[in-house]
């Protein structure tokens, strides 16, 4: 862990989602609570899980963009350039039960701003909360 930016190698397994934000929480620190900033970390692991499979290899980071800026970034990088995430329609019925397939809509809903880095060998998912 750095001062400037939390980052975590990890396999994406279920029981990794609470001890990454709890993690994240750490680095957060005295800035008090950052509820969204929680929620886009487990939801964009619980993607990779869902989507990528379970126990993939993932890299998570955590930044603030800067002094001027009070907003903190999200990353979360997986093997797979091609399981791109899609936002549903509320009004989607995806086949999953009324709990799943929600998440990159509660990601929207808190995000100042999120999407997609596709490269070669994998792919960077990313969004920007207000800090």
């Amino acid at each position: 862990m750095n001062a400037t930016h939390f980052e975590a190698a990890l396999l994406a397994v279920p029981k990794a989602v609470p001890e990454l934000r709890h993690a994240v929480r750490g680095y957060l620190g005295g800035d008090g609570p950052h509820p969204e900033v929680e929620l886009c970390v487990s939801e964009l692991v619980s993607n990779v899980i869902r989507h990528v499979g379970e126990g993939t290899p993932v890299r998570v980071r955590v930044a603030r963009l800067g002094p001027a800026d009070d907003r903190i970034r999200v990353e979360v990088t997986d093997p797979d350039p091609r399981a791109l995430p899609v936002l549903l329609d509320a009004t989607t019925d995806t086949g999953l039960g009324a709990e799943s397939g929600r998440g990159l809509m509660l990601l929207d809903a808190v995000a100042v701003r999120w999407g997609v880095e596709q490269g070669v060998s994998g792919k960077v998912v990313w969004c920007e909360v207000r800090g």
